[in-house]
């Protein structure tokens, strides 16, 4: 991986990370594997589709080599994914151009995702004219991934919002309803840029979704109605969509239910209630808020083994979320049973759930499983940091800091560390005032520095009062780290006096 200068990215409001798990590049149904389809390639598509990719390659070759778009597509797939080919980049890229020549629209796309991957700025641009030429004639799905892209910064020297509504609103004018659906998440501040939220025009679009039948919609505006902001609610129009939404078999909707209940009404029985009627349904997580409440007696006696009886059913259904919960009871009691917990917590970790992952790479460091395991350890952390889990990036970034278990890295840990304090973490936020005041891996900046410390003494940090008590500013320093400090709290850069005043060095040297 990659990693960028250490203040280049500090403190914005439009996170890498939290971008990837909210905006995902490729769109489902855009980067599909090859499906069956009429024509000379049927026989290879079906071949790949039941597994027997190097069959399917066999197939393919010779009728690609006569420009079939679907055999040089599932070339492609197979240069790109290793199944069939070895795995090859440019294998990929040189199918994938041949197959969008032919028209194959996929091909465009799945070539984009590479192009937008890439470092280099001539491949993405690459990409932008490609997914611009195609929305031509398809502005929705070459439309919402023009959007995500400049919303990830992929297009522009860093994230542009206003390019990403523009491209998701043309693709919701030809009816994406996936388009219109990150319109209403995008103005509900889910994506970051806090100063562009917007709860009407966030509703407004769940609206119209819903208005188009998405099921899902129905429930996720049917929830906002009742338990969203307060000026916004609506009970009546609220549980008449929620119904609408259980018609259409969407049971999301008994969950909204109850979280009114619960949350809002305050009547626990009524929410226990509803949270039973989806899981009788079969909705995962009406089944865990049901157990929850007989596991601490919440609307109802309690009930433990009831609970755990859920939750177990839950685990073996697939839910990472339950999983982590037997893992946490399994290893928090005075006695606990390490080789249940781990049990639990490694199918948690391995539904991607970062915070099981990071627990499970904490217990791996720890020797508790009879010897450390250094190596998996750093690989779960790894894991965690990657999905935007930011108690992993800090830990992550204290192993590389240290030089603990990998390779001291203080550039990578400037860069984890970063991360987390993006997403508000505190000690990731000390931890950088720190760095940067003591000039590791960068040049000091007491001024950045002091005013990191105090962003991260407001977050809650308590260390932060002693380094903030042994950064020595002059008056006009102090003023200088205040309006620093409100920059960083803002997201907007501070302005500089003089375009000859140089800015903090952003290349962190590498420390071995």
């Amino acid at each position: 991986m990659r990693y960028r200068p250490l203040l280049r990215f500090l403190l914005l409001p439009a996170l890498t990370l939290s971008l990837h798990a909210a905006v995902s590049l490729p769109t489902d149904d855009a980067a599909t594997a090859p499906a069956a389809a009429e024509g000379p390639a049927k026989e290879a598509l079906a071949a790949f589709q039941d597994g027997r990719h190097a069959k399917a390659v066999e197939l393919a070759k010779p009728l690609a080599e006569q420009g079939n778009a679907e055999a040089l597509y599932l070339l492609g797939f197979a240069s790109e994914s290793g199944k069939g080919l070895d795995a090859s980049r440019d294998k990929a890229i040189e199918y994938y151009k041949k197959a969008a020549a032919a028209k194959h629209k996929d091909a465009v796309y799945r070539l984009s995702f590479i192009l937008l991957a890439s470092e280099k700025e001539e491949e993405r641009n690459q990409a932008k004219e490609a997914l611009e030429n195609a929305a031509k004639d398809d502005p929705t799905v070459a439309s919402r991934i023009l959007g995500e892209a400049y919303l990830r910064g992929r297009l522009t020297p860093t994230a542009d919002p206003d390019k990403a509504i523009f491209w998701w609103k043309r693709a919701a004018d030809a009816g994406d309803v996936t388009s219109i659906l990150l319109m209403a998440r995008f103005y509900e501040g889910q994506f970051g840029f806090p100063e562009l939220k917007d709860t009407k025009q966030s509703l407004d679009a769940y609206a119209k979704a819903a208005g188009l039948g998405d099921a899902g919609a129905m429930a996720a505006l049917g929830s906002r109605l009742l338990s969203g902001e307060e000026k916004s609610r609506d009970e009546k129009k609220g549980r008449e969509w929620l119904k609408k939404a259980i018609d259409a078999k969407e049971y999301s909707a008994y969950l909204a239910l109850g979280d009114y209940e619960e949350n809002v009404k305050k009547d626990l029985k009524a929410a226990l209630s509803e949270y039973e009627r989806g899981k009788d349904a079969g909705q995962i997580d009406c089944i865990l808020r049901t157990a929850e409440f007989y596991i601490e007696g919440k609307g109802t006696e309690k009930d433990t083994s009831r609970g755990l009886a859920l939750l177990e059913k839950a685990a073996t259904e697939g839910s990472a979320v339950a999983n982590f919960r037997l893992a946490v009871r399994a290893l928090s009691v005075e006695k606990p049973d390490l080789l249940v917990g781990y049990k639990y917590l490694v199918s948690a970790a391995n539904g991607n759930m970062p915070e099981a992952q990071n627990e499970l790479g904490l217990l791996y460091l720890s020797g508790k499983l009879a010897v450390a395991d250094t190596a998996a350890g750093v690989a779960w952390l790894t894991r965690a940091a990657q999905g935007g889990y930011p108690q992993a990036q800090n830990n992550l970034a204290t192993l590389y800091e240290r030089g603990a278990g990998v390779t001291q890295n203080i550039e990578n840990a400037g860069q984890l560390y970063t991360l987390a304090a993006n997403q508000g973490h505190a000690p990731a936020t000390l931890a950088l005032a720190r760095l940067i005041n003591e000039g590791i891996g960068t040049k000091p900046d007491p001024v950045k520095a002091w005013a990191l410390a105090s962003l991260a003494q407001e977050r809650g940090e308590e260390n932060a009062a002693k380094l903030l008590d042994a950064i020595k500013l002059d008056d006009a320093q102090k003023t200088a780290a205040k309006k620093e400090l409100e920059s960083m709290k803002s997201g907007k850069p501070t302005e500089t006096k003089s375009a000859a005043s140089p800015a903090v060095p952003v290349t962190p040297k590498k420390t071995k």
